[in-house]
């Protein structure tokens, strides 16, 4: 048994009106392809009291003529969702990257990549990984963020290294991103002392705060945001890292 299947309820309520399906003609459907299941089932998921299995989603997709992502209701972050994205089970996205079935399930649950040179390479091409999203499903956005927290708070050249280290991007990217980064949030502190010497009330402290408190939660997303293409382009291509 793998892990449950992210589903929304809602998303295939929508997808199903949209092709003008009743509950009977989609569960027909699905067991022509191979996937019987009950009219009731169906409704179930609509109602959201049961979530179906990854090849009832796959089914149920290919039926609704949408990409699984639309039912999943979720962007793919993780390794488990970025398969379910492609319609790959996990033996067949082993199969793919030249890996045993048991080692793939293990780095999948524990969300945290350990493959080769080759198997991860096999990965991207298999998943349509750009760089940002390989850095994530390899695990590594708690180290980036740790990092890029205490750049932005301190001496920023310092983690220019570390940082072109996990993310594989050249220094001068890193040093553009960062640079950006430390000024922006410097700005923050500046504007919240401000207040404090000009004693404005409680609420203004309070939005700067949350301002700040704000941009801390997507640093990782922000820095990505900064390097742009580089980062939207697929590993083990030049153009992602120079």
């Amino acid at each position: 048994m793998y892990s449950s299947t992210p589903f929304s309820a809602a998303e295939a309520r929508s997808a199903r009106a949209r092709v003008g399906l009743s509950t009977a003609q989609v569960a027909q459907s699905m067991t022509a392809c191979g996937v019987p299941v009950r009219p009731e089932l169906i409704e179930s998921w609509e109602y959201g009291t049961q979530a179906p299995s990854e090849a009832q989603l796959f089914a149920l997709a290919d039926v609704l003529w949408c990409p699984p992502t639309v039912l999943m209701g979720v962007e793919p972050r993780t390794l488990a969702e970025h398969r379910m994205a492609r319609q790959l089970s996990v033996e067949r996205l082993a199969q793919l990257i030249g890996m045993e079935p048991a080692a793939y399930w293990a780095a999948e649950s524990a969300q945290q990549w350990s493959g080769d040179y080759r198997q991860t390479k096999a990965l991207v091409e298999a998943l349509g990984l750009s760089l940002r999203k390989l850095i994530g499903v390899m695990g590594r956005n708690d180290d980036l963020a740790g990092h890029l927290r205490s750049a932005i708070d301190g001496r920023w050249k310092g983690h220019v290294g570390p940082i072109s280290q996990i993310t594989t991007l050249n220094k001068t990217r890193v040093s553009d991103a960062l640079r950006t980064m430390h000024a922006e949030f410097a700005e923050f502190s500046e504007r919240y002392m401000g207040h404090v010497v000009a004693r404005n009330d409680d609420s203004r402290l309070k939005e700067v705060a949350a301002e700040r408190s704000a941009y801390l939660r997507r640093l990782v997303d922000h820095f990505w945001d900064l390097i742009g293409e580089a980062g939207e382009a697929p590993p083990f291509n030049s153009v992602a890292t120079h």
